[in-house]
């Protein structure tokens, strides 16, 4: 049973961002995926969090989806991931953030998704300290990060996105997928497509 939808919380950390678009991402700016559908999502590191009481620090949690069009066009489905280290209050917090009943950014989502798979608790093994950020969720999602590089010279881009009203995050930098791939509730590889890495603050309900 997840936590109450009343409970406030607040969290700041890491996002890192994938997805089947080209590099950059037509989505950011009200555009259509580049390819038509989405098939991405998005993996948090919560450095400073707190669901009521209950202290979310160092946890992840993921969400990766499958939506046949664009986003807001709903008939998605996802799989929700959470950080097998949480404890027993930690993980029912975490479910009730990334499963949409506490607000925020999942619940948002959650309105676009017909089936929402999870969640699963997965050992995370990551790494977002750098410029290119990775992850490991057990077997589930990996995701590896390389800059973008000019099609000519081979040298690297650093291009970024700010994103006043951006609901996951407002700044970002702009990265392609080494490596992309989930395994379970949805299947996708899109490794060498758009990636984007940066730093999140969120209060709910």
């Amino acid at each position: 049973m997840a936590v109450a939808t009343q409970t406030k919380w607040t969290m700041k950390g890491r996002v890192l961002i994938a997805c089947n678009c080209d590099w950059g991402c037509p989505c950011n700016v009200n555009a259509l995926p580049s390819r038509g559908n989405c098939e991405g999502g998005w993996t948090w590191e919560i450095e400073d969090g707190a669901f009521g009481e209950t202290k979310l620090n160092g946890l992840h949690l993921s969400l990766y989806c499958d939506w046949p069009k664009a986003i807001h066009e709903g008939n998605g489905v996802g799989t929700a991931l959470i950080d097998d280290r949480a404890d027993a209050k930690q993980r029912q917090a975490l479910a009730a953030l990334v499963e949409g009943s506490a607000g925020g950014p999942w619940g948002v989502f959650r309105k676009t998704l017909n089936t929402l798979h999870g969640p699963t608790f997965v050992r995370y093994e990551a790494n977002f300290a750098g410029e290119l950020p990775g992850f490991k969720a057990g077997d589930v999602a990996e995701c590896q990060t390389t800059f973008i590089r000019n099609p000519v010279t081979s040298a690297t881009s650093h291009p970024r996105i700010v994103l006043p009203e951006g609901m996951i995050l407002k700044d970002a930098a702009l990265l392609a997928s080494k490596r992309f791939i989930v395994r379970d509730g949805v299947k996708y590889d899109h490794s060498g497509q758009y990636a984007a890495f940066g730093f999140f603050a969120y209060t709910g309900p």
